[in-house]
């Protein structure tokens, strides 16, 4: 019987053209593919190739064959993919994220109750949250919104709320609340990797500069030091304090207080147990 290598080799040599430049690609003496591609063709009982004396082309069994064995490659990788992916979910608890701040949380609280599993994070948009929930690249993501649909079970996990962080001398630092739009337009420290708060942000702010930093560490510091506002929330104050130097003030449009929502397949039930149980408490 036939070797994948062998229908690997076949494509190489009808994507390069000739047999040298083939060998060439797959690190092979051209001998040893010759003498592969003819185990090949005895394997399979029939001619693949019209030979001549310094050339050779694929006749019409062997363009059929590279059309069948692209197939069966394709559907190899596939196989691959799919054991190696399954494997993995017997073995990690594959989470995703709208937002820094409940991954701050989760994903810990999952490590305790499953110490034998591996717990796997990221923070991805809402759709493509919600498309891999579907296809079962994660086993539970958090949205910042509700979601009514029979194919999954939403579960209410917390809230978050926005501020400004100002310096004193802000002409708005007395304000006990204020909107997106009385700061528009103003220069502004953000931090990256903010998941759906981003998207907030440009839309209502849209001719704000955001000067955004990469950097935890390097954000921080600019907020010691710099003039220019930023943003914090009431998670962000509980679990890192207020900056010195600066006053918070909350942000009152509907867009800037969310809650957190848990969504599961139902099958995920029974390994979400533990996690769902804690969430009640």
């Amino acid at each position: 019987m036939f070797e994948l290598n062998q229908l690997e080799q076949l494509l190489y040599i009808h994507e390069y053209g000739t047999i040298s430049k083939a060998a060439e690609e797959l690190h092979l003496s051209q001998s040893a593919l010759s003498r592969s591609i003819q185990k090949l063709e005895n394997d399979l009982q029939v001619s693949l190739f019209i030979r001549q004396k310094n050339k050779m082309e694929l006749n019409e069994n062997g363009k059929l064959a590279v059309d069948l064995a692209a197939k069966v490659l394709d559907q190899a990788h596939s196989m691959t993919a799919q054991l190696r992916s399954f494997d993995r979910s017997q073995r990690t608890i594959s989470l995703g994220f709208c937002a820094p701040a409940p991954l701050w949380t989760i994903p810990a609280v999952f490590s305790d109750i499953y110490p034998e599993m591996t717990i796997s994070s990221e923070i991805k948009n809402t759709d493509t949250l919600l498309q891999g929930l579907k296809e079962d690249l994660f086993q539970m993501i958090v949205l910042p919104c509700k979601i009514e649909s029979d194919e999954f079970v939403c579960v209410k996990y917390g809230e978050e709320h926005l501020y400004f962080s100002l310096p004193p001398a802000h002409p708005l630092s007395a304000s006990k609340g204020l909107h997106f739009k009385d700061l528009n337009g103003e220069t502004m420290l953000l931090r990256s990797w903010l998941g759906f708060w981003h998207d907030i942000h440009e839309a209502t702010m849209p001719d704000t500069h955001f000067l955004i930093q990469e950097e935890v560490f390097a954000f921080d510091e600019l907020v010691k030091s710099s003039a220019l506002p930023s943003f914090t929330s009431d998670l962000v104050m509980k679990r890192e304090g207020t900056p010195p130097n600066r006053i918070t003030i909350p942000i009152v449009d509907e867009e800037a207080n969310v809650t957190y929502y848990c969504l599961y397949k139902p099958k995920n039930q029974k390994l979400l147990k533990g996690f769902l149980q804690r969430l009640r408490k």
